[in-house]
C-alpha cells in the first residue's frame, strides 16, 4: 500500500499534521454553525437529569426522592392558587338552602309549590300562603338570581330580586307584604289572597332576568 501511494505520489501527513488540518477543517462556519449552542447543551444536560431520576439502573433511592419533589411542587400549586382564587364554594342555592325567612327548610321550591296547593285544597290558606311564597322565594335562590344575608326578610328578598327581574318589581313587594301580613302579624287571608300569590310566584319563575353588567350572563 505504501510503494503504492508512493508510485502515486500522494503525500501522507503524519500524526500531528493530521491534527492540524482536521482541526482547521472543523473551525470553518459550516461546522461551526453545526455545532449545539449552550442553551442546546443545557436543554440536554436538564433532559438528562430529569429522566435519569427514575432510571430503575441502581438509582432506586432517587427516584423518590424525585417523586416528593414533585409532590411538594404540586402541592405548593394548589396552595398557592387557594390563596388567590379561593376555596371552591358551593352555589348560592346550597349556600343558602337550610336556612331562608327564618326558618330552617331545604325543601325545593317545587317541593314547596306542591305542599301549598295540598294547604290549599284543604283551606289552610295561611299556611298556603306562607309556604307559597316560600316557593317563590326558593325559586329565587336556585335560579341564582339572590344571594340572602342570614335572617334576610322577604322584604329583602323581594329589594335583592328587583334588580334582576325590574318589571316585577311591585309583584315582588306586594307578595312580600302578604306573607308579612300572614307570618306575622296574624292577617286572614282568602283563597283570593292565595290565587294572586300563586300568580305572582308563577310569573317571576316564567319571567326571564335582565343581563346585569356585573353579572355578565342571564340566570334562568
Amino acid at each position: 500500500m505504501i510503494a503504492l501511494l508512493a508510485a502515486a505520489d500522494v503525500f501522507v501527513p503524519d500524526g500531528d499534521e493530521a491534527r492540524r488540518r482536521a482541526q482547521e477543517e472543523l473551525s470553518k462556519p459550516e461546522y461551526q454553525a453545526a455545532k449545539p449552542n449552550w442553551f442546546d447543551q443545557l436543554a440536554a444536560d436538564v433532559a438528562d437529569w430529569f429522566f435519569g431520576l427514575f432510571d430503575g439502573d441502581g438509582t432506586g433511592a432517587v427516584a423518590p426522592l424525585a417523586l416528593t419533589m414533585i409532590t411538594i411542587v404540586v402541592v405548593a400549586a394548589v396552595v398557592v392558587a387557594l390563596i388567590v382564587w379561593g376555596r371552591p364554594r358551593a352555589s348560592r342555592a346550597m349556600r343558602g338552602r337550610a336556612d331562608l325567612l327564618g326558618e330552617k327548610d331545604d325543601r325545593s321550591a317545587a317541593q314547596l309549590r306542591t305542599d301549598a296547593e295540598r294547604r290549599a285544597r284543604e283551606g289552610d290558606w295561611d299556611g298556603a300562603v306562607v309556604l307559597r311564597f316560600r316557593a317563590l322565594a326558593r325559586g329565587l335562590l336556585e335560579r341564582d338570581l339572590i344571594d340572602p344575608a342570614p335572617g334576610a326578610t322577604a322584604q329583602g328578598i323581594a329589594r335583592e330580586a328587583a334588580p334582576a327581574l325590574p318589571q316585577l318589581t311591585q309583584t315582588l313587594h306586594e307578595a312580600a307584604t302578604l306573607f308579612d301580613a300572614v307570618r306575622y302579624l296574624g292577617a286572614p287571608v282568602s283563597e283570593a289572597d292565595y290565587r294572586t300569590l300563586a300568580a305572582a310566584d308563577d310569573r317571576v319563575r316564567n319571567t326571564a332576568p335582565r343581563l346585569t353588567a356585573d353579572a355578565g350572563t342571564v340566570h334562568a
